[in-house]
């Protein structure tokens, strides 16, 4: 496989994977380097890239050999109306196949790419303008992505170029016109990128602020093959179902570099709202044999009458961006056999912690370190912590910056050293690790609760919450409490058939009490209708402090 030219690993006795070293070399491109190589070789050229369904069930498949054409025609296309090396260029492209022909081609003309949501408003394109410094957008023409732009672009001043994908407006260049006059035979042009030049761009989720600019380089995709190998477990000849949009880091954890490297065809349905029962239809059709969603995607999974679905070409699911509730876990287990692999990783990094391939799983556990990192549990003072003790996520750099981390806070080097020093990276993410060496997900440093001299992480709560049919989601978080300092709070989701009451309120707060340390029960419970998230879905408990404290 092209993964051989620059990829080594090492098993332990049971055949896990323990050690690897990346060979990337001076000049690796992940467009060159891996889709023309896979579409050149009579071997993987004519294998499926992608295959591809619109929200109205249109098909289209990809071979390697398309992938490696259509990318350098969007290259020509792009660089025949001013995209160089060294811009940057914002992708809002929903699921559209058009985004990976221009992720590749933007590799090879060595442009920055910077993939975005299609659920920004004019001031969220202001700011991303403005911090990356945006030299084009190449925008969806479905809903009004293109109107927010266009409120933005007077404070942006970087801004040239504007190119619209799927339709034609006044004032947009017609990507889809440009790239099919292009010619699909595009040359490498010199200087060559350098293996360590910036590559990407990927805006963090902004849980508690405006995101940062994770920058990227060009050995980044090559991260991704543990993500994909060892995590998702894909083989070429498989068909691999990661669901994110492509404004979103995980969509390239799995849904480009580490399944292409591979050989490995990529499932895409390029919806626009989640529906479980349609999802998991389109598992059975199209005999999805990897998976991989977000816990939230997961709990509606369960709600779901999965009687109805075989799924028995589901070989491996897989889960991440947040930590899994044990009854998600279980439910999953007993209607589909399959274990979910957890995750830990960062827009920051790739996969950093999981539970890979052929080793031992322990139910709610995050799993074990990557070979590809060194991690540590951090004090609030420095120190290491002691096994079972709660501590920072950390991830050891004094022997280097490893492959798939990220280089910088990119124009942001206060924000970079804050995160970033004394040979840490420091994640904000909190756990603790067993005797058997396996990481346990606490919760953000800055959602623990303070009660009455405890510790508590809302995670533990939440899941134990989970368990009782009437909650479909929620998040816990702390009050002000005269007497405690902070008290326990459950802000709840019911399930469809219940309703709030005092009733259900002590209910629950006793279920709990049952089920863990009587102290972390939930003083106070609320009902609501919806959860403030993030807009790539993560649960914004920062949003329901601040009205509490407002309160």
């Amino acid at each position: 496989m092209v993964y051989e030219k620059f990829v080594k690993t090492g098993f332990d006795e049971s055949g896990v994977l323990n050690k690897i070293e990346f060979t990337p070399g001076e000049h690796f491109n992940f467009g060159f380097d891996v889709v023309d190589a896979l579409g050149s070789d009579p071997a993987t050229a004519s294998h499926d890239a992608m295959l591809w369904v619109s929200g109205k069930g249109e098909e289209r498949r990809f071979t390697f050999a398309d992938m490696a054409r259509y990318s350098s025609k969007t290259a020509n296309y792009l660089e025949s109306v001013g995209v160089r090396k060294g811009d940057r260029v914002l992708l809002v492209l929903k699921r559209h196949y058009q985004f990976w022909f221009v992720m590749v081609a933007l590799h090879k003309i060595g442009a920055i790419v910077i993939p975005a949501t299609n659920q920004l408003m004019k001031k969220d394109f202001v700011y991303r303008f403005n911090a990356a410094g945006v030299k084009a957008v190449i925008a969806t023409s479905d809903g009004d992505v293109w109107d927010h732009i266009e409120q933005a672009i007077p404070e942006c001043p970087e801004l040239e170029l504007k190119i619209m994908a799927n339709g034609a407006r006044d004032g947009w260049l017609d990507l889809d016109k440009g790239v099919e006059a292009a010619s699909d035979i595009y040359v490498r042009k010199e200087p060559y990128n350098a293996s360590e030049d910036i590559m990407l761009m990927l805006f963090t989720s902004g849980t508690t602020g405006y995101p940062r600019i994770a920058a990227h380089t060009y050995t980044y995709p090559l991260g991704h093959f543990i993500t994909a190998k060892y995590w998702h477990n894909v083989k070429e000849g498989g068909l691999h179902f990661t669901i994110s949009d492509t404004g979103w880091g995980k969509a390239l954890w799995g849904k480009l570099y580490g399944q292409w490297l591979c050989g490995a065809t990529v499932f895409t349905y390029d919806f626009d709202r989640f529906h479980a029962d349609e999802i998991l239809s389109y598992i059975d059709k199209y005999k999805v044999t990897t998976f991989c969603a977000p816990p939230t995607m997961y709990r509606f999974f369960i709600k779901e009458d999965l009687s109805k679905y075989s799924l028995k070409s589901l070989e491996y699911a897989c889960t991440a961006g947040e930590a899994l509730n044990p009854e998600v876990y279980n439910k999953f287990l007993e209607y589909t056999g399959l274990e979910i692999h957890e995750g830990f990783g960062q827009t920051e990094t790739t996969l950093t912690v999981g539970n890979l391939v052929g080793a031992p799983m322990k139910i709610g556990s995050m799993g074990k370190p990557s070979p590809g990192y060194k991690i540590n549990l951090l004090n609030s003072d420095g120190s290491l912590t002691k096994t079972g003790d709660v501590g920072e996520i950390v991830l050891d750099t004094s022997e280097g910056r490893p492959i798939g981390m990220y280089r910088e806070y990119y124009r942001d080097p206060e924000k970079t050293a804050s995160a970033w020093h004394d040979g840490y990276y420091h994640t904000g993410d909190m756990a603790w690790r067993d005797e058997d060496g396996y990481f346990w997900y606490v919760g953000r440093d800055d959602d623990l609760i303070k009660s009455s001299g405890y510790r508590i992480g809302p995670f533990e709560i939440e899941s134990v919450l989970m368990e009782h049919p009437s909650v479909l989601e929620c998040a816990v978080t702390g009050v002000p409490d005269e007497l405690r300092g902070k008290a326990v709070k459950a802000t709840i989701v019911l399930a469809k058939g219940y309703t709030p009451s005092e009733e259900l309120k002590k209910e629950l707060q006793d279920f709990v009490k049952k089920l863990t340390a009587p102290y972390k029960y939930p003083r106070v419970v609320e009902f609501v209708d919806e959860l403030p998230k993030t807009i790539s879905g993560k649960i914004r408990r920062v949003e329901i402090r601040k009205r509490d404290g407002a309160e």
